[in-house]
């Protein structure tokens, strides 16, 4: 009798039934543990937006005060990010993600001794320094699970933890501005920080001893399973040139791919940063009020992020799936600035804006990963996304600054438009071949 190979046998299987079984197994035992500790990441990055509806009148902090601080996190990420990666493809990713979860859930919970724009700025970049490596760590973590032809709907899961953030963030920040100030002599915004930055420390204990190392390590699949997905792995390996880590720094395509980062970040940190001041200039004042509505537009974020991953993973197209809903993204920015007066309307065109721009995110992420591999990988990824970061200490700033010069937060809302604007034209300079796989 001719004996059958079972590699073969779960190959022919998949083949006849794509995305049954194996792929679901893997993403229900990684997913949802990765999803939650980014959730409680993105709260601790930008809860500083909603700390500010205080804290600002506080320590008599300027819109340009505000924004350097927010944006002196990315210093600290930028320079520790792509090194961060490296260690992590060296030491493994389940060591060092729960030691970047540690250290951020500390220092997230020491920005309640904030008193000066110094120690502001200080707390901030050393967050961005403990932070670094974190989402682009699990990005490579899942291209040691998954192909690109899965990537994209993977990722969007992961990165809908930046909307759910804010969906369940909102709510929970406002209730605690408007009822925890002056318990135990802490004001409003210190008791945000470090009931906020409790989960993260939690779930570094929970990551540590939870999350397997590579495809070898679980018993929960087969060992013709796991034969079977690192073939799958290997062949995409095996397709990809080789480059140096000389011949990655001077890729022109990562180069584009980190300008295109920047564009598209742009956008979402003004979104993640100024969502609740521009939701409190539309005339409304009640902080928890403030909290709920905002959840509106970062609930829009999610069902736009993980409905064109399917599509874009069905289709096999990247580059329009970045493009068209950056220049969504873009008409909403541009819509709310003439619709300020009728509060209604402006969430309305800010609920279009911050879907438009979350549904680029994990999109994105397949157009890198794509022609990125081994060491020179773990670096691109890790250059891409902390180069790319930049845009978080540039929007902030920016927006900051052109609200104290002009008095008027349109300038800078058309600004966010205008770089998603150039990123979409940027997305579509990639070739089709490369990226649509």
């Amino acid at each position: 009798m001719q004996s059958v190979d079972p590699a073969s046998a779960v190959s022919s299987h998949h083949a006849a039934a794509p995305g049954v079984s194996i792929y679901g197994r893997i993403t229900r035992r990684l997913l949802p543990l990765l999803f939650i500790c980014y959730v409680a990441c993105y709260l601790d990055r930008v809860n500083i937006g909603f700390a500010k509806l205080q804290m600002a009148s506080d320590l008599s902090f300027s819109d340009t005060v505000y924004g350097l601080g927010a944006g002196m996190f990315f210093i600290g990420y930028l320079a520790f990010e792509t090194p961060s990666n490296m260690i992590l493809y060296r030491v493994g990713a389940r060591r060092w993600l729960a030691r970047i979860m540690v250290t951020w859930g500390v220092i997230s919970a020491a920005m309640l001794f904030v008193r000066t724009p110094g120690a502001f700025y200080t707390t901030r970049f050393l967050l961005g320094v403990a932070e670094a490596g974190f989402f682009p760590g699990v990005v490579l973590y899942l291209t040691q699970w998954f192909p690109s032809r899965r990537r994209a709907g993977v990722v969007a899961i992961f990165m809908t933890g930046i909307p759910v953030s804010g969906v369940l963030g909102g709510p929970l920040s406002g209730w605690i501005m408007s009822s925890m100030g002056g318990t135990g002599g802490l004001a409003s915004w210190q008791w945000l920080f470090l009931i906020e930055a409790l989960p993260s420390i939690v779930l570094a204990g929970v990551l540590w001893k939870a999350l397997p190392e590579r495809v070898a390590d679980v018993d929960w699949l087969s060992a013709a399973e796991k034969g079977w997905v690192q073939s799958q792995l290997d062949a995409e390996h095996d397709a990809k040139p080789d480059a140096s880590l000389r011949q990655m720094f001077t890729d022109a395509r990562v180069w584009l791919c980190v300008l295109i980062n920047f564009c598209i970040a742009t956008g979402q940190y003004g979104v993640s940063f100024w969502l609740p001041t521009l939701i409190k200039r539309l005339g409304l004042h009640d902080n928890f009020q403030i909290g709920y509505l905002s959840a509106i537009p970062y609930l829009a974020g999610v069902i736009a992020m993980l409905m064109l991953s399917r599509t874009g993973d069905r289709l096999r197209e990247r580059r329009w799936h970045v493009a068209a809903p950056a220049l969504v993204g873009a008409a909403g920015f541009v819509l709310s600035t003439f619709l300020q007066h009728d509060t209604t309307l402006a969430l309305a065109a800010l609920t279009i804006a911050t879907g438009g721009v979350m549904a680029t995110l994990p999109l994105f992420w397949c157009l890198p990963t794509s022609f990125l591999k081994g060491a020179s990988g773990a670096a691109g990824i890790g250059l891409i996304n902390s180069v790319g970061a930049l845009a978080g200490f540039v929007s902030p700033l920016l927006t900051g600054v052109l609200n104290d010069f002009t008095h008027d937060a349109r300038y800078g809302v058309a600004m966010l438009a205008a770089w998603l604007v150039l990123g979409a034209a940027l997305v579509l300079r990639l070739p089709r071949a490369l990226v649509n796989r």
